[in-house]
């Protein structure tokens, strides 16, 4: 007789710029002939994430095991997207040995582990575990560290704070459902700066749940996956600021697409990017450019006024040698004035 097992996934949770498909990028890496499948929930219209994998020239994230969700938050979509790609991995004569699914930065995560109880899958698959990672300088800087009475004394100083900013919940409930946190761009912070935040998270965090320092997302495989969590079977243990709720909104969070022409150079079009983030409160920018003259593509993500870019893969044939950006802001972005600003810098980046 066969031997049967539930099939391993491991969920990836963390915020906008975190380092999740740098993280996978380096489970790929060690993979080591173990089959993997992945699910990208790419939050707005432009599939980066899935593209990034596609496009990472390795035999292990060939375009068949990319599935790409792309029609809104995970969490949300669990019925009409998550379950029928699921099924979809699962009924594959030659299935996967392990399953990474990367979430939006905007999804929580119990109501996504929540559905590997559903009927359908329930007796095939299993939580191994559920990562969390975390944006260390952004951390440091303050975001995200909620001290009730430290807000509550900004809040009457500040009419803008006048309000809990969901981002500090989704930060939250990530950390509370999570059996391992990766406090990544380690290399960014300062020792003593590197502890004080290892410290902190790991009060934060469910007791036992480790802090592991990373750069750019370098973690042996052998930590991150083979955990045996089994996570839908305790949910209980992980608190969420929606328990009890049915369901979520995001209509806090605004995202739309900017399409781009070939530019001639990237450092005036970053720099207006910087300013623009500052001063309509983007929360993320992420995308591809065409840079003239340059036969590879450039990757583009920014997290608040934090730039990062480099070229990922050469452009392909019959490829139109176009940009797109995706921006992601707080609901109420004047989408207008950001795509008539970017562009504007697009085309002075050209001339």
């Amino acid at each position: 007789m066969p031997e049967y097992r539930k099939i391993p996934a491991t969920i990836i949770t963390g915020f906008l710029g975190a380092g999740k498909t740098t993280l996978i990028r380096r489970l790929i890496d060690q993979a080591e002939g173990r089959r993997l499948a992945f699910i990208i929930n790419e939050f707005g219209d432009l599939g980066v994430d899935g593209e990034i994998l596609k496009g990472c020239g390795d035999p292990g994230c060939t375009g068949e095991d990319v599935y790409e969700l792309a029609n809104g938050c995970i969490c949300c979509t669990v019925a009409d997207d998550f379950l029928p790609v699921m099924e979809n991995i699962l009924n594959r004569e030659e299935k996967p040995d392990h399953i990474i699914i990367e979430t939006s930065g905007l999804a929580l995560p119990k109501p996504l582990v929540r559905a590997f109880n559903w009927p359908q899958i329930r007796t095939r698959v299993t939580v191994d575990g559920v990562i969390a990672v975390i944006d260390g300088p952004a951390f440091a800087d303050g975001l995200f560290a909620a001290d009730p009475a430290a807000v509550e004394a900004q809040r009457r100083a500040d009419p803008m704070l006048d309000h809990v900013s969901p981002l500090e919940e989704l930060f939250e409930d990530q950390i509370a459902c999570a059996d391992l946190i990766v406090l990544n761009k380690a290399d960014m912070i300062d020792r003593d700066t590197l502890e004080a935040l290892t410290a902190d998270l790991g009060r934060r965090a469910r007791p036992g749940v480790r802090v592991l320092p990373a750069r750019h997302g370098d973690i042996d495989m052998t930590a991150l996956i083979g955990l045996d969590a089994a996570v839908e079977e305790d949910l209980h243990s992980r608190p969420s600021h929606h328990d009890g709720e049915d369901d979520h909104e995001h209509d806090d969070f605004d995202s739309f697409v900017v399409e781009l022409a070939e530019i001639a150079a990237i450092e005036p079009l970053t720099a207006r990017l910087k300013d623009l983030a500052v001063s309509h409160d983007i929360l993320r920018i992420k995308g591809f450019l065409a840079v003239r003259g340059k036969p590879m593509r450039l990757l583009l993500q920014g997290v608040g006024s934090r730039f990062q870019h480099y070229f990922d893969r050469d452009w392909q044939a019959g490829e139109a040698r176009r940009g797109r950006l995706v921006v992601i802001g707080l609901h109420g972005i004047d989408r207008q004035a950001v795509h008539e600003a970017i562009t504007d810098a697009a085309a002075r980046a050209a001339a």
